[in-house]
Formats: structure tokens, C-alpha cells, sequence
């Protein structure tokens, strides 16, 4: 298939030149099948429109950066955090448009948002959410593997209404960059998985600021009116370093169903698994699965909070500082379903906050969960409420006053 260089369309390396119209030149005149390539060096480019039927390849020293002047993001309408809404552009991205057969790879090449200076500009003009570094929306069939894909101004790789889309051996950096500096980002999810179906993310490493893999569809009324839901998700053999882990909500109107978490390691990550489902959004969490993890935290950066409540948990009073779980309301259109979370082979230690978190509505218990060979040692061990059939089998769960009552009595023994 033809390969077309950016360099042949007019874009120079290392030269801090905004290239954006020569790489768009590029991927427009790419014929379908074919491959738009990023050689050796640094370009620097706003927002890009990929289309259907072609690869975006970054070679070995490649690197995308995007331009540090908002005026090279424009104004359009996305779905973020499960409304409709201006947005500024994306490094890479996609229009409305139905798309297929879209691939992102390399060499190891790097994408990378700019997004300290980004986010700041973005949020002092004001005009629009912050943009992603790749926004790839409403496209069948689409790859991404062997890149880096780091510091976007806000979530790092949104994917909304896609299907069948493979994700394998990329890294993600949103908190950190690989020597450890912090970006000082908020929001700053790994991967958003939106409305999407049949989606595989294998093999992958994500350093994350915010949740490391968020499973959404849409939020409340809105996101029930157009009932796409998230389903047929697989992640396995991941590693994840910092962040709030696998998330499925807080926005999930559309519905989540048939989550498979598997054979992944969290390390300095606060959760493992979270489930976040409150009033108001309304439809159904059905039949996740978290088999195999292993996570060890020891970073007190984030506790018990309205925002987070452990290393595993499940929340129908996610955000809400003060609840009363005691009162049910009534059920309508907006209460949510929970019914059928398997977490199986886990081991975890964390100083943040709760081992494991379950609290269901009083009007809606969250409904058949299942545990087994679970060992689980947190600040504060294990909280249930509102949970109609918890099932449990050999599951040890113990807290920090657990373990200093014990070397007390060891002491006393001695």
C-alpha cells in the first residue's frame, strides 16, 4: 500500500514549526489502504482529522507534539463526561462522520498533547472543555498499539460510539512523564472507553492522574435518550502505575454490561476495581469481572473520600460528601441497576482509605456479588450496605488497627 511522508507534504522536524496543515495534506490525499508516516524527529501540529481506511504510523524517534496556541484546537462538539458540549479539538481525532478500518501504530513513537501548557490556556480562555490528546468517535474497526500517548489536557485516549476496537502493547502517561515529573494535569484519565463495543486493551502500561481506564455511556437523561451502551470489554495483562485503576462509571445511562478485568497488576494505584452508579443516571451495571490483580499502594495522597472509598468498591452515593443510605427514594426512570460483580483471585495492600467499599442504594441494593480468594489489607478493612446477596468464599479482609492489635498481642506473648 502507498506510504505517504509528511516530510514530502512540506513538515520539518525539530524546528518548532506548527505543521498542521502539511500533516492534514498528508492523511487527505492518503488513498485508501494507505499509510501516513511520521518519521524521525519532532513536529509540532494542532488538531488532526484522521480518516477511514488508513494507518498513522510513527517511526522510531517520532514524536507529535502539539502546538502550545489554543487557536490550533478549534471549537467543536463532543461528548465529554457524558454531555454534549464544545470542546477544544484533539490532537488527533476524528469528525461526526461514520468512519471504519482506522489504525494508529509505530515504532514506539510518541504522541504527546502538551498538555501542561494546554489544559492552563485551554482553561483560562474558558470557551470549551479541555481537548484529548486522541478523540477517536463514532469509527468500526480501529487499532492502536506500539505508541506512547502522553500529557493530554485532559482524559488521554477518548474512544465514543466505536466498535470493535484493539488496543495492544501502548503506554500512557498522564500523571507523570517516564522520568517521573509531574504534569500538574486534572482529569487526566488513561483511556476513556465510551459507548463503545467489543473493545480489547491487552498488554499495555498506564500511568495515570485520574481513573486509568474509565467504561462510560452517556449521563443521565441525555446519555438514557441514546441508549448506546459500553459492552464486551476486555483488559488483561496490563500494568497500571498510579491512578484510581478500572473504573465503570460515574456516567453509565447508556449501560455497562460484560467488563472482563484479567491477569493485571496496580502498583502505587489506589483502586483496583470501582463501581460508580448514583441516582439519576439511571440503567444498568451488569456482569463486570475483575480475576487475577494484584495491587500494592502506598501512597496516602488520596483517602477516604466522597471521591474515592477504596481499593475495591461499589458506590451508589458517589460525589456526595454527606448521604443518607438508610431513606430510600422513590425508583423511576433515573435509579440505577447493579446486579452481578464477580471479583476472583485478588490480593491487595493499601494504606488509602478502605480495603473493600460496598454500598448499594436503599431503594435499589446492588445486587449478587461474588467473591472469592480475595486477601485484602487496607487502612480500614470492610464496609457493606445496602447489598442484596454478597456471596463470599475464603476471603480474608483486615485494616492498619487489625495488624497493631496483633503485634500487640505478639508483644504480650513474647
Amino acid at each position: 500500500m502507498a506510504v505517504y511522508n509528511i516530510m514530502d507534504f512540506g513538515a520539518v522536524p525539530d524546528s518548532g514549526n506548527v505543521c498542521t496543515k502539511e500533516i492534514q495534506m498528508a492523511i487527505d490525499k492518503c488513498h485508501r489502504g494507505g499509510t501516513v508516516y511520521i518519521p524521525q524527529g519532532t513536529f509540532v501540529s494542532g488538531t488532526l482529522f484522521l480518516k477511514s481506511d488508513m494507518t498513522l504510523f510513527l517511526a522510531k524517534g517520532a514524536k507529535l507534539l502539539g502546538s502550545d496556541k489554543i487557536s490550533d484546537f478549534p471549537l467543536m462538539g463532543y461528548s465529554f463526561e457524558g454531555r454534549e458540549q464544545l470542546c477544544y479539538g484533539s490532537l488527533l481525532c476524528t469528525e461526526g462522520a461514520p468512519h471504519s478500518n482506522i489504525t494508529i501504530d509505530g515504532e514506539g513513537g510518541v504522541i504527546d498533547a502538551n498538555g501542561k501548557l494546554l489544559s492552563r490556556a485551554e482553561m483560562d480562555e474558558n470557551k470549551g472543555r479541555r481537548g484529548r490528546a486522541v478523540c477517536i468517535r463514532n469509527t468500526d474497526h480501529v487499532t492502536i498499539k506500539n505508541v506512547t500517548i502522553r500529557q493530554s489536557p485532559a482524559w488521554c485516549l477518548h474512544l465514543l460510539y466505536c466498535s470493535n476496537v484493539r488496543i495492544d502493547h501502548i503506554e500512557i502517561y498522564t500523571k507523570y512523564d517516564e522520568e517521573g515529573n509531574k504534569y500538574g494535569i486534572v482529569n487526566g484519565d488513561g483511556i476513556d472507553i465510551d459507548a463503545c463495543r467489543n473493545v480489547s486493551v491487552t498488554n499495555s502500561l498506564i500511568a495515570s492522574q485520574d481513573d486509568c481506564i474509565a467504561i462510560k455511556s452517556g449521563r443521565d437523561e441525555e446519555g438514557r435518550r441514546a441508549g448506546i451502551p459500553s459492552e464486551q470489554i476486555t483488559i488483561e495483562n496490563c500494568v497500571f502505575k498510579s491512578g484510581f485503576g478500572v473504573a465503570v462509571g460515574s456516567e453509565m445511562s447508556g449501560g455497562v454490561s460484560d467488563v472482563f478485568v484479567r491477569n493485571c497488576s496496580f502498583e502505587n494505584v489506589h483502586s483496583i476495581a470501582s463501581i460508580k452508579a448514583i441516582r439519576g443516571r439511571g440503567a444498568y451495571v451488569k456482569n463486570i469481572h475483575y480475576e487475577n490483580c494484584t495491587l500494592v499502594n502506598h501512597s496516602k495522597e488520596h483517602m477516604d473520600t466522597k471521591w474515592f472509598r477504596g481499593a475495591i468498591y461499589a458506590d451508589g452515593f458517589y460525589g456526595a460528601a454527606e448521604f443518607d443510605a438508610d431513606t430510600p427514594m422513590e425508583i423511576d426512570s433515573g435509579t440505577p441497576v447493579v446486579d452481578g460483580i464477580y471479583l476472583k483471585d485478588i490480593t491487595l495492600e493499601t494504606v488509602a482509605g478502605n480495603a473493600i467499599y460496598l454500598c448499594g442504594l436503599p431503594e435499589m441494593p446492588f445486587r449478587n456479588i461474588y467473591m472469592e480468594n480475595i486477601r485484602a489489607h487496607g487502612k480500614y478493612g470492610m464496609k457493606v450496605k445496602n447489598i442484596a446477596n454478597l456471596q463470599q468464599k475464603n476471603v480474608s479482609v483486615s485494616s492498619e488497627d487489625d495488624r497493631v492489635n496483633e503485634e500487640k498481642q505478639e508483644k504480650k506473648e513474647v
